[in-house]
């Protein structure tokens, strides 16, 4: 029986992909939940899995773009059967020693010297003066030509050989030029088609741009307490809960108390209306080889550190490996950056539509700071808050990011549950 391989349905948005990686050759016997190929889309990356155990014929090639519902594949089920049998007949096959090679002696002239290097031509072939040219000079002699009776070599053909050696003959030059020539030379630019992820981020933040009154305010925290509390905790903290205590769940929870302290930063526009969200899911920002993600951490306000620590680092996991579903990507309210993992210390974030906002997170830098009247040396990190001016006014931006900064600076005043 043949089964049809159909692209499926990954979201109700989601109208086409692109088979980025068939898992498995034309021609390969598939087992049933076997993966069968990468589906690339705009949102996300997942594994298609075999319904049926059989022989797989691929109909598209890797790297196509597909329709949902398109039939890329069939599995030939009929063929199970025989392609086990065979598989175990040849399990069964015991190996076969190779025969090893004669080992063949050349003749050696009457009168040569034994400890001299072989000649690659029989030495019954040559006299004594040639034979001794030939072993002296090291020569090849199937690549000279003999001018002797029958072809035989003689003393003036090895004498011309050696003189001759080392200089390129004609042809060979020839051959070389033309090889030269032939060599392809490196593209001066490459024409490629962006990736279904990599196309929808382009759009996303076009419109972002076009429909949003994007403003930016900054603000710097000294990252002292975070630190020490860090150090101080680690141990106890993994040996606890089974993971480390990052630097991501303080800000998200720094973010949470300032969403609750200034509501209207949690909200978004829908056409006329402004929508006020009263829970608190948090986006947390994924770079991967294929782009930018933004899986959303369900409930944040509910969580303790650790959970948060775990959802995070399971996201970054599956975000890496491209195991993300749609679902994870859907319905967040705020989202946090952070670019300092790259080494970025100062930059404006785009919002991530339709929310009003987005915190953004730099890198961790020692910087002189005024510190009770003295000049002291603290790790600072710049924060930046980029969020949509025609909801939100300055003042409500400002005091957002302050409530962060002070949470930061003062970890006890967010709800410690190490």
């Amino acid at each position: 029986m043949i089964i049809e391989v159909k692209v499926p349905s990954v979201g109700e948005s989601v109208t086409s992909g692109v088979v980025s990686a068939w898992h498995k050759k034309s021609g390969e016997f598939v087992n049933e939940g076997e993966p069968l190929f990468a589906l690339e889309t705009d949102k996300v990356s997942t594994d298609i899995v075999a319904e049926k155990s059989g022989v797989l014929e691929t109909k598209v090639p890797q790297g196509q773009e597909v329709k949902i519902g398109e039939v890329v594949a069939i599995i030939d089920d009929s063929k199970q059967g025989a392609e086990k049998k065979e598989q175990k007949a040849k399990d069964k096959q015991p190996e076969k020693k190779q025969a090893e090679p004669k080992k063949t002696v050349p003749p050696v002239a009457a009168g040569a010297d034994r400890g001299r290097p072989e000649s690659t031509t029989p030495a019954t072939a040559l006299s004594p003066a040639v034979l001794r040219i030939v072993e002296e000079e090291k020569l090849e002699t199937e690549k000279i030509t003999g001018t002797g009776q029958g072809g035989r070599l003689t003393k003036a053909d090895v004498l011309k050989a050696v003189e001759n050696r080392g200089k390129a003959e004609p042809s060979e030059v020839a051959v070389a030029k033309a090889e030269e020539k032939s060599e392809p030379r490196e593209a001066r630019f490459i024409r490629k088609k962006m990736s279904p992820l990599r196309r929808k981020i382009a759009q996303q933040l076009v419109m972002a741009q076009h429909t949003a009154a994007i403003l930016t305010t900054f603000n710097e925290c000294d990252m002292s307490a975070v630190q020490e509390l860090r150090r101080s905790k680690q141990d106890e903290f993994t040996k606890k809960q089974g993971i480390k205590l990052g630097l991501m769940s303080f800000f998200v929870k720094a973010a949470v108390e300032a969403l609750k302290a200034v509501p209207v930063v949690n909200g978004r526009i829908d056409g006329d209306d402004f929508i006020q969200n009263n829970f608190y899911d948090i986006g947390v920002a994924v770079g991967t080889e294929r782009g930018l993600v933004v899986p959303i951490v369900r409930d944040a306000d509910k969580k303790s550190f650790a959970d948060l620590e775990r959802d995070i680092a399971d996201y970054a996991s599956r975000a890496r490996d491209g195991k993300l579903k749609l679902e994870d990507l859907q319905g967040g309210t705020f989202t946090i950056t952070n670019g300092g993992v790259y080494g970025s210390l100062f930059a404006t974030p785009i919002l991530n539509p339709p929310q009003s906002g987005i915190l953004g997170m730099h890198k961790i830098m020692p910087r002189p700071v005024a510190v009770d009247g003295k000049v002291e040396v603290r790790p600072m990190m710049y924060l930046a808050l980029s969020y949509d001016h025609r909801a939100i006014d300055g003042k409500e931006a400002v005091t957002f990011l302050i409530k962060v900064k002070e949470c930061i600076e003062d970890p006890k005043k967010l709800p410690l549950d190490f």
